[in-house]
């Protein structure tokens, strides 16, 4: 069992939801990423998301891209993020971390070096926005053999006979887009998004987790009624933006705070 399934079946024991901020690896510096983390964790992160920056996004919208901007603008690549998890991984041996990215760095690396320095860093899940389901069998099977869950998307526009064809080779969890576009687009319709969760959980008994609309705590606690796990994304690189050397520990954790205690408002 990977550590992303240890954690999802210990929160279902206790009646929990999972609690999943993203941030972007290298921003606003990559000296403060991995304190950065552990603070996540310190406040009440199941999990992070760390985001492998790349310079043509096509799900991230105009906040995230930001942040790939500015940790692009301190060469960060593909490498120096998986340093950053062995060095996360000192310290911290039980909290997943899972890699979103592109196909363009896993692919100039090589898919099995990358595979292998994954695994050597500590890395649990790895979710390419970019990699079709029909194209990366290959990919997922060395992720596999290195006990690495293979993270995928699902959106509001995903057909039944796709959904099928994915949840074949996801692993982890599932990850359902709760609307149409960008990351930070739109407010998220949470009577759709049940509908929609419902519909994924009669193709598969895997976790599912919902973002790319969840602005606040009140969101959270309306996603929390209905996925395992509670995705942050833009509006914590908000966070992030809006900081400085001196409150951004401070100003993250009070929103993780918040999320947190949203969250477990929900009974399971």
């Amino acid at each position: 069992m990977s550590r992303i399934q240890s954690v999802f079946a210990e929160l279902k024991a206790q009646g929990k939801k999972a609690l999943i901020p993203y941030i972007t690896a290298g921003d606003p510096n990559p000296d403060q990423t991995v304190p950065l983390m552990h603070a996540l964790v310190a406040s009440g992160a199941d999990m992070i998301e760390l985001g492998v920056p790349f310079s043509d996004p096509m799900a991230d919208g105009p906040v995230i891209q930001r942040a790939s901007e500015r940790a692009l603008v301190h060469k960060m690549g593909l490498r120096k993020v998986l340093e950053m998890v062995k060095t996360f991984r000192a310290t911290n041996q039980t909290t997943p971390i899972i890699l979103m990215g592109y196909a363009n760095p896993i692919e100039a690396m090589g898919s099995e070096q990358f595979v292998t320095l994954a695994q050597a860093s500590g890395v649990d899940g790895v979710l390419t926005v970019d990699y079709r389901p029909e194209e990366c069998e290959t990919f997922n099977g060395q992720l596999a053999k290195a006990e690495i869950d293979s993270i995928f998307l699902l959106s509001p526009t995903t057909e039944p006979s796709r959904t099928e064809l994915i949840v074949k080779q996801a692993t982890g969890f599932l990850y359902y887009v709760s609307l149409k576009g960008v990351t930070g687009a739109a407010n998220l319709d949470i009577v759709e998004v049940k509908k929609r969760v419902a519909e994924i959980r009669n193709q598969t008994s895997l976790p599912i987790g919902v973002g790319f609309g969840v602005k606040d705590a009140a969101t959270a606690r309306d996603v929390a009624t209905i996925a395992d796990a509670v995705v942050v994304g833009s509006r914590m690189v908000l966070a992030v933006e809006s900081s400085d050397a001196n409150n951004l520990i401070s100003n993250v954790q009070a929103l993780m705070t918040e999320l947190r205690t949203a969250i477990d408002s929900v009974n399971a």
